[in-house]
């Protein structure tokens, strides 16, 4: 049988090397986890004016599939024109321009890391990540002694952590 001090030495082992080596998946998941905070805005965002030519006379469904946005919703039609956020669409001639904002290349290829589904092959690592984030929250709680004093103040933190969480999860 495995003594308390054994189990404990062996999870700090596994703890630190496992942190050593997902230290940089940390940092992006860090990264791109701020950034996705702010995918609502353009902040951080590279804009570009798009000029395409379409096929007269598209239904605003169509119009917005054809330019890759399934969600746009067209504020005001006029003379043949339909006016979307970033943009406009002449119905007659088929021209469409319009403002695409995109995060930079490394940011983009950051926050898709960051939100695979699991049609992506990243999706097993998605997983694997988050059970390496489970076990390092079981596995702080062995990297000290219970009776000690250090122990007891992680204890305090964590209950408070868990307390802020809660509160959060409801605002």
């Amino acid at each position: 049988m495995i003594s308390k001090r054994e189990l404990s030495l062996k999870m700090r082992e596994y703890h630190r090397y496992l942190g050593f080596f997902l230290a940089g998946i940390m940092a992006v998941y860090s990264v791109s986890g701020i950034v996705l905070i702010f995918r609502d805005s353009d902040f951080l965002k590279i804009k570009t004016e798009i000029i395409k030519n379409l096929d007269p006379d598209l239904k605003k469904t169509e119009m917005g599939n054809a330019i890759g946005n399934r969600r746009l919703k067209v504020d005001r039609e006029e003379n043949g024109m339909y006016y979307f956020k970033g943009g406009n669409y002449n119905t007659v001639t088929g021209e469409v321009v319009y403002t695409k904002a995109e995060l930079p290349i490394i940011l983009s290829k950051m926050t898709h890391f960051h939100k695979a589904k699991t049609g992506d092959p990243l999706f097993f690592f998605n997983i694997f990540f988050g059970v390496s984030l489970l076990f390092f929250v079981i596995s702080a709680f062995y990297m000290f002694l219970p009776k000690t004093s250090i122990f007891r103040k992680g204890i305090y933190f964590a209950a408070a952590g868990i307390v802020l969480t809660i509160l959060l999860l409801f605002v």
